[in-house]
């Protein structure tokens, strides 16, 4: 009797294959066959046509609270965002800050929901979300993105990141909302150190961030040494304190551009604590004029992803949730064009990425989830060069309706 699959995907090209043919059947949400031919009939069955078949892309930071709230904010905050060399980014935060006092759990989807729609048209089925939590914003980010990730259940799977943007120090009330927004069902911890005034201040905001942790066994993301300042120490107080607490391998570190400016024998030092602690580094090269030494972590064994970070909003007025789209403008500022560091960008925005947000078994293997997307590219570069939407995507072994969601992802807001 033959056999019958929910999906089965005939003719498709594999990373690192060449030009062999696969075909891949998906059933109960797993790959449970994967070969170069596979007698059997499915109740939909695609023909990739030579296609390149990878896992789906993974955003291990978006801003899903300030998705399209550019028109809102002053314009001088991106102005200051972008002034050289970093920008004054404690005024650009600030300035953008006052679109918060608007925040409703509502307002918050209805502007998250078109990124997300997007993310799935573009075949980004797994995002770590952050929206901010303080006295402005309260938990109305925490309640529309835990609506939302109800609504996309299945489709896009939402980390919700309690995000302490404004600080802890500097905004009193802000640590009892982050108490309350875990409680309230967020998924992750996030901090925002180098925000606060003094170095003690920044470290009693790292050991905060790391209480709420332990208190609610969750992982953590560190938005660490964002600004031009080379005397930044947030990046390395993050390290020591997963060493004390044995969080070693739970928290992401993002952006971290000040390493570009350390001294040399510093950045050694903050290396040796990174590969010591296996903290992982999501880079997001594209807002900013200055960015973490990639290539020279890369080549320690750290771990580093690519994140879309934020999608025209007060600090970056591009952005789709389309990630080869994040990884084709990161080849350029990083200066990685060769094949191979197309390969590695490849990983940046699936394979390390979906490990810095702790998916398991994100793999195109027998018995792993199936996440997928099915491309018009035949290869890596292809893919990254175009950076077109796949021809489908796959979430949890079932088909994304793509033009659903990119419609959508295309309704106007008001």
């Amino acid at each position: 009797m033959t056999r019958t699959y929910d999906i089965l995907i005939r003719r498709a090209r594999l990373r690192g294959k060449g030009d062999e043919m696969h075909e891949i059947a998906i059933e109960g949400g797993k790959i449970v066959d994967l070969a170069a031919r596979i007698d059997a009939v499915a109740t939909k069955e695609i023909d990739a046509d030579g296609g390149l078949v990878t896992e789906s892309y993974v955003s291990a930071q978006t801003h899903l609270d300030k998705a399209y709230t550019l028109e809102m904010v002053d314009p001088v905050a991106l102005a200051k965002y972008e002034s050289a060399p970093t920008g004054n980014i404690m005024a650009a935060i600030d300035l953008a800050a006052r679109i918060k006092e608007k925040y409703s759990e509502e307002w918050v989807a209805n502007n998250a929901r078109r990124a997300v729609a997007l993310a799935a048209y573009y075949g980004n089925t797994h995002i770590r979300g952050f929206t901010d939590v303080d006295t402005r914003s309260r938990l109305e980010g925490v309640k529309g993105l835990i609506k939302l990730r109800e609504e996309f259940k299945g489709i896009v799977d939402i980390q919700v990141t309690a995000f302490a943007q404004d600080g802890i120090q500097r905004d009193p009330g802000t640590e009892r909302l982050l108490h309350e927004a875990m409680e309230l069902g967020a998924d992750v911890i996030a901090g925002n150190p180098w925000i606060e005034y003094t170095n003690d201040e920044v470290r009693e905001h790292v050991k905060m961030i790391f209480d709420i942790a332990e208190k609610f066994g969750c992982d953590i993301s560190m938005p660490a040494d964002v600004s031009d300042d080379p005397g930044a120490r947030s990046l390395e107080m993050t390290a020591v304190e997963m060493i004390k607490r044995g969080w070693q391998g739970r928290v992401v570190a993002h952006q971290a551009r000040a390493m570009a400016l350390y001294p040399q024998s510093y950045r050694e030092k903050v290396i040796g604590l990174m590969k010591r602690t296996g903290i992982i580094l999501d880079s997001v090269p594209h807002p900013s004029r200055l960015h973490a030494p990639i290539k020279e972590l890369l080549a320690q064994g750290i771990c580093v992803c690519l994140g879309q970070d934020d999608i025209a909003d007060a600090y970056y007025p591009f952005g789709r949730n389309n990630l080869p789209e994040v990884a084709f403008v990161a080849s350029h500022l990083l200066w990685m064009r060769t094949m191979r560091d197309m390969d590695t960008l490849y990983d940046m925005i699936t394979h390390n990425a979906a490990r810095a947000i702790g998916l398991k078994d994100f793999e195109l293997k027998v018995g792993a989830p199936a996440h997928m997307v099915v491309l018009e590219a035949r290869n890596v570069w292809e893919a990254i060069r175009d950076h077109d939407a796949p021809k489908y995507v796959v979430s949890h072994g079932k088909l994304v309706d793509q033009a659903k969601m990119k419609a959508l992802g295309r309704v106007s807001l008001a």
